[in-house]
């Protein structure tokens, strides 16, 4: 390594030691601003009757955070329903 590229390595390394510790101080409060506590569901889940198919009752299930409903039949006596 001549002399020459000694005096261009100290250059280079004085003025990319500063940018690299601006950028690691900018991450790293980055990091820290974005650690937050974990929040509770704004809206609870949320299952209502809608309708009842042969003595059983028909449940709209939705989590408040989602866009999306499900359906499933409930039905509280122990006796099959067939024909009903």
């Amino acid at each position: 390594m001549t002399e020459e590229d000694k005096q261009l390595l100290k250059e280079f390394l004085r003025g990319a030691g500063p940018a690299v510790a601006v950028m690691a101080v900018f991450i790293l409060f980055i990091v820290l601003t974005n650690q937050t506590q974990p929040t509770e569901p704004t809206q609870p889940t949320e299952a209502t009757v809608v309708d009842t198919y042969k003595g059983c009752d028909i449940i709209r299930w939705s989590n408040g955070q989602l866009a999306e409903y499900k359906y499933f039949l409930h039905c509280n006596n122990t006796r099959p329903v067939y024909g009903k």
